[in-house]
């Protein structure tokens, strides 16, 4: 077993990467993490100080009165994520590395700097130009509950939506997160604008990061996001790698295969044989810049051992 730290009520920062390569492709994945995130936190009492998905590792700052409380809370949480995930993209195993990181941060300058830094990894990765601007980090919703999308009128709602909100409204109040079944039917027939109503209406109503007591570690939340603004730099407690340069890219492959292959679902090739993955490789290769390795890790071709993370040379099987 790993040998860990831990303080009572001690901030701690918690890291994972995926077990094979990108793991949040769409709005769906985030959604069904997120919503067991905050359910399996309030059942094991954990407090969230910060969140974050990256497409192919998380990030928290969490506080726990008990190690065995952290451990059993990531392990439910990897647990339940990995059966709801292969489930919906037809495959098995482990979808996070473990066992999962974690640093405590005691004193309020270490505690303050890992929240900067977290908040500031998809700006680090080329994401967004701004910090709160990423919906996945869930800092907009300090302030607002529906931070990227219209505000709700629910008479002018279609019964589409109305129905949805309600369910969704039922889920929680019923301690059940949501899944990827109960995601399709509820926005198929919401238009783009709904869809994302519906999906801040979702994060807004789960939502259990403490963010009275993120913003105490500074004067303000306008003083919080003001030092992810002028900050960069490193996690010195967890070694984190990165692949490529930039984390845009994966959209970009995600639009493109969408398109060339006419796919139904991106997760659909989680589930391909590696001679068709090879084939989308070649299509990728041909249609972008996007190095090998991270076109590798978005269609989960494992790279050669030993090869650094900017290696474009992978195994084939």
């Amino acid at each position: 077993m790993k040998h860990r730290s831990f303080y009572k009520n001690i901030l701690n920062h918690c890291y994972q990467r995926s077990a094979g390569g990108v793991l949040f492709y769409t709005y769906s994945d985030h959604l069904v993490y997120f919503t067991n995130f905050c359910t399996l936190a309030r059942q094991y009492g954990i407090q969230v100080l910060a969140a974050c998905q990256m497409p192919d590792h998380v990030h928290d700052a969490l506080v726990a009165q008990k190690l065995q409380d952290l451990v059993f809370f990531k392990k439910a949480l990897n647990a339940r994520f990995a059966k709801l995930y292969n489930a919906n993209s037809k495959t098995t195993g482990p979808v996070f590395e473990t066992p999962f990181n974690n640093a405590p941060k005691t004193g309020a300058k270490k505690a303050r700097t890992n929240l900067v830094y977290i908040g500031n990894n998809p700006v680090e990765r080329q994401l967004v130009a701004r910090a709160e601007e990423y919906r996945w980090n869930y800092l907009a919703y300090a302030v607002s509950d529906h931070p990227f999308s219209e505000p709700i009128v629910i008479r002018r709602s279609s019964k589409a939506l109305r129905t949805a909100l309600r369910v969704v409204k039922a889920q929680f109040l019923a301690s059940r997160p949501v899944n990827y079944p109960l995601l399709k039917r509820l926005t198929e027939n919401l238009n783009p604008v709904e869809v994302q109503q519906f999906t801040d209406y979702v994060i807004s109503t789960y939502n259990v990061i403490d963010y009275t007591q993120a913003i105490r570690y500074f004067d303000s939340y306008d003083d919080m996001i003001t030092s992810m603004h002028v900050t960069t730099g490193s996690e010195y407690d967890i070694n984190e790698v990165f692949i490529g340069k930039s984390d845009r890219s994966y959209a970009t492959m995600s639009r493109i295969l969408l398109r060339e292959c006419h796919l139904s679902d991106i997760h659909d090739i989680l589930s391909m044989s590696i001679e068709d993955k090879w084939q989308l490789f070649s299509i990728l290769r041909k249609h972008t810049s996007v190095m090998g390795a991270q076109i590798a890790a978005f269609l989960h071709i494992p790279l050669k051992e030993g090869a650094t993370d900017m290696s474009p040379f992978l195994i084939s099987g």
